[in-house]
């Protein structure tokens, strides 16, 4: 009989897995794109409206874990109505929007290195995209990388420990971050409020949304873990508790940027975060309370993902979709140990990418979050016959549905590039290499799905 995951998991433990998978570096690696697309304003109505417009989103995540707990996600909740192929690619879709993060996390861990010490930047192996790939950035991404393998491959509990602490340094951190804005910052600094027309510079920012918001319905990856006194419905409760405080921290490091420096001059510039600090102080300590808090939230986002992508890996291999192996549980440690190295050996390819992965993956990420969302809010449209739950449902279906258009009509500022088309493309062609035909629904390897209750 196969193992099952060791079930060790409350509802602190989910809050930590789906805030920590939201919340990496993005706020001090990418905050000029962010300042670039929309502006203070902008940027700020742009992430706060994503926050609200995801919450009947997650209402529909909340209630399908209570019905069908099962580490597929996704993949499981398709499964329900649609067939096995489309079901397989939904679930491939999310594995894309978590998977896709580690590398990058990876990526950006060397980056950060290199703003403190500038010697990392040396010793250039080659260049992608005409950016350069170095050998000491590429070797803590590969450390890093292997210290989150052996963590997670030796249990839930010591990734689920780790997760939570890093969590509440990177909000105690930010607390200190916010009442250095609010005292040494002016209103002044905010002006213009908005890059572009206010609808424009909101709609660029909300493009990108998804893919930082992406984390929310990760607690369900890891239902299969809960500890057995674990209510159904504290599920419901982590992902309301993660989209409110994941928005409402993009909401407010953007606040805290633009009001503490002038946002027009950090337009271009690398950890402009960081810079807005240094300039409104006019001292190295800000900068290195940033570097710390950042360090924190890069190892939670990193963990977070790295555990989401792993269990739909595993339940994929474990419903004989994708090469069984992957479907495996340690005998000792009652971890998706196959699963874990699969995760670690593919992040460890893609980190060899170096920073020209860094913009390209939030666009595709993007759309594959939405993609997931989308399928999931449909299914459960189908399957619930409530009028209430139903119109929450379609509102959740008109949302996700939006930010799929967005990324894939031309007429959309900020569409899709031919780079970014040929990225999600790859992803699908992988994924047709992979899929063996066998039902969702069918077979699975001696574990079964999830039953609809």
């Amino acid at each position: 009989m196969t193992k099952r995951l060791a079930r060790k998991l409350r509802l602190a433990d989910y809050f930590s897995l789906a805030f920590g998978t939201m919340v990496g570096v993005g706020w001090l690696v990418l905050m000029d794109d962010w300042l670039g697309r929309g502006g203070p304003f902008g940027a700020i109505l742009g992430f706060a409206l994503g926050g609200v417009l995801l919450l009947p989103v997650g209402y529909v995540y909340g209630q399908w874990v209570q019905r069908l707990p099962d580490a597929a996600g996704e993949a499981a909740y398709t499964a329900q109505v649609f067939p096995p192929i489309v079901s397989y690619f939904t679930g491939w879709m999310m594995l894309l929007a978590y998977f896709i993060v580690c590398p990058w996390e990876a990526v950006a861990v060397g980056k950060l290195g290199a703003y403190i010490f500038p010697s990392l930047n040396s010793f250039e192996l080659y260049r992608v995209a005409g950016q350069p790939v170095f050998l000491p950035r590429l070797l803590l991404g590969v450390m890093l990388t292997v210290f989150l393998a052996v963590l997670n491959y030796r249990g839930i509990r010591w990734s689920a420990s780790f997760q939570s602490w890093t969590t509440a340094m990177v909000l105690l951190l930010f607390v200190i971050l916010l009442g250095i804005s609010a005292a040494r910052g002016a209103p002044a600094n905010f002006h213009p409020v908005f890059q572009s027309t206010p609808f424009v510079s909101i709609l660029l920012t909300l493009q990108i949304v998804p893919y930082f918001l992406t984390g929310f319905e990760s607690a369900p990856k890891a239902a299969e873990e809960a500890h057995p006194g674990f209510p159904a419905k504290g599920f419901f409760r982590a992902i309301v508790m993660a989209l409110f405080v994941g928005a409402g921290f993009y909401v407010l490091a953007v606040a805290a940027v633009a009001y503490v420096a002038p946002w027009q001059g950090l337009i271009g510039k690398r950890f402009a975060t960081a810079i807005a600090f240094e300039q409104a102080l006019g001292a190295q300590w800000p900068v290195r309370l940033i570097l710390v808090m950042a360090l924190f939230g890069l190892l939670q986002c990193f963990n977070g993902n790295f555990v989401a992508s792993s269990r739909l890996l595993f339940a994929y291999g474990r419903r004989r979709t994708i090469y069984p192996r992957f479907g495996a549980v340690h005998e000792k440690f009652l971890t998706p140990s196959v699963a874990v190295l699969g995760i670690s050996a593919g992040t460890l390819a893609a980190l060899f990418f170096g920073d020209a992965l860094l913009v390209p993956v939030t666009e595709v990420g993007s759309l594959a979050s939405a993609l997931g969302w989308f399928a999931a809010c449909l299914s459960f449209w189908i399957v619930e016959k409530r009028t209430s739950v139903r119109f929450v449902t379609g509102l959740g279906i008109a949302v996700s549905l939006l930010l799929v258009l967005m990324k894939i009509l031309p007429g959309f500022p900020g569409h899709f590039s031919r780079v970014e088309w040929i990225a999600f493309g790859g992803w699908l062609l992988l994924g047709a290499l992979f899929y063996r035909g066998i039902g969702l629904s069918s077979e699975s390897g001696g574990h079964p799905p999830g039953q609809l209750v």
